[in-house]
Parts: structure tokens; sequence; C-alpha cells
């Protein structure tokens, strides 16, 4: 099984109040162009960003994404006055041109965009200084394996010396909560990129019992795939007693499992872990956040302080 060990909680995040903050102006606070010398904040103090005081996360998404800022929006409207109080998110988008992959030049060209595309929109991020950074996109559709995946995004993140929140490193902790061995894929892929994804989780040490795709033609459409044929797909298809799941598996950012899971987790007996509520818990476990979470499906709500 390969090495997914999670580093130390919390990690050491980046001091985004350092002082002075907010830094004014020489002349300081003015009305109607006239410095007011009795109106001071003093910016030694450090003041906090007034809505995400506790965890700034900056969320990396492909521009096409209109899924996974609503889920983790969702999440934290529904606990901000509990746990996640202070938490917030700075969405940025990444950029990469339709891809062509016919050949295997191809699929070394589309990664090279993807990683561009990544760094591009990291760097645009960090603008707002995140305490960490969410990666709202997963690769093992269009790369085979746990290796190259690593490859191609561990560069990028190396870069910027702050926390990162990724798919490929939250799920086998998530998967080792529930102890669970035995999975079953639900996907927006076709047959290629549910093979492709099957051989991560294999890497990962997890065996694939069976894989549903929705096989959908384009990356925006993904969002558009009604709950009511996910539900179908579960109940009729994944979680059938003959295949003696230990957990589903939900792959795909733009692909929104949140409801759907909380509705069928009680009825099925195991464990759905999508992709959007697992990469948020990873991130608040990176950063320290701990406690139940409601609305964000059973691990959130069983694992937040593992």
């Amino acid at each position: 099984m390969a090495d997914v060990s999670p580093p130390a909680l919390p990690l050491a995040l980046p001091d985004v109040d350092a002082p002075p903050m907010p830094a004014f102006a020489p002349r300081g606070i003015v009305q109607d162009g006239v410095p007011l010398p009795d109106f001071v904040i003093d910016s030694q103090r450090g003041y906090p960003d007034v809505r995400s005081f506790r965890r700034k996360f900056g969320l990396l998404l492909p521009a096409t994404n209109t899924s996974m800022e609503y889920d983790l929006w969702e999440i934290i409207f529904r606990n901000s006055q509990a746990t996640l109080h202070g938490v917030g998110l700075h969405t940025t988008p990444i950029l990469t041109p339709r891809p062509t992959l016919q050949t295997h030049a191809d699929l070394l060209a589309y990664r090279e965009q993807i990683v561009t595309g990544t760094r591009t929109a990291a760097e645009t991020a960090r603008l707002a200084k995140p305490h960490a950074i969410i990666l709202g996109m997963s690769m093992e559709h269009i790369l085979p394996g746990l290796a190259p995946i690593r490859e191609s995004l561990d560069g990028v993140r190396d870069q910027h010396g702050i926390p990162w929140a990724t798919w490929h490193d939250a799920i086998s902790p998530a998967l080792q909560h529930f102890q669970a061995r035995r999975i079953g894929l639900l996907t927006p892929f076709d047959a290629v990129g549910n093979t492709n994804a099957a051989k991560l989780f294999t890497d990962l040490g997890f065996e694939v019992v069976t894989t549903f795709g929705f096989a959908c033609a384009d990356a925006l459409h993904i969002a558009h795939v009604p709950d009511w044929a996910k539900e179908r797909a579960i109940l009729e298809r994944l979680a059938p007693r003959g295949h003696r799941l230990d957990a589903i598996v939900q792959c795909g950012t733009n692909f929104s499992i949140v409801r759907v899971a909380e509705r069928l987790e009680p009825q099925i007996g195991i464990p759905i872990l999508g992709i959007n509520p697992v990469t948020f818990w990873h991130a608040l476990r990176l950063t320290g956040i701990t406690g139940p979470i409601l609305g964000g499906t059973r691990l959130l709500r069983e694992a937040t302080g593992d």
C-alpha cells in the first residue's frame, strides 16, 4: 500500500495577519480628503480578515466547474455558527484548453497545460494570502495511477510554501477511517477514464470492485447530470449486496454528490465519499480545524478530529 500517512497536525501556517495589517497610506484615515489624526486603527495589532478570520482557503477550480465552490460554501454556511465560524474561500479559475487525447504526445501536452494552468491559478490565489490551497481538480481519469499524478502536481505545490489539500492525498485517510478496502467508483468519466481512475485507487492499496461512469463528453455538462440519475446508479448498480462494498467513492469535482450522499448513506449502510467533501475535510485537518461538521456526509460528521 502506498505511503499516504497525513503530516503531523496542524501544519505550520503562514501568518497572513502579520502587522502592519491593514497598512494605511502616509496621511492616514481621511474624511473629504482631510486627515483625521484622532481616528486611528492600530495596524500593529495585525487585524484579521473580517470574514475569513479563522481560515482562508484558496480554492483552485477548472473554469468550467460550477459545483465544488457551491458544495463547500453550503457546508460552511450550515456550520458558520459552530465549527466553521470564520472559515472562507477565495476561488481562482484554472484555465486549460479543450484537450485532444488521442496519442501519448497529446496526453503529455495536456498534462503540461494542466500544470501550467494550476501554477498560474495558484500564483493568483496567493495574492489573497490564504492559509492553505485546496486543489478542486482531479487528474485520475487522465493520468493512470498515483505516480504520474504526483509527478505532475507535487512540483507545483512545493513552490508555494503553504499547505495544499489534494484529492489523491485526501482519499486514503478518509477510506482508512472507515476501514474500507473494497470500493465502487461513481464518476462522470467514460470507460477509459474509469480504467485510469481505478488505477489510482489500486496504487493506493484498495480493491476496485466495480465502476460506473456517466461518460460526459464536456466538462461543463458534468454539473447537469441530475441527482436522480446518481441515486439510481448508486442504488441499482453500485450498492447491491453482491458487490460487498465497504464504501462508494465519487470522482469529479464538478459532479456534486453531497446531498445525494446525505440521503443515501443511511439507506445503503456504507459511506459515500465524494471528492468535494473529502478534499475539504482534508484541508480542515491540515490546518488544525476539528470537530463535527453537519451537512457534509458521514465523514465530516464522524472523522474531522481523526
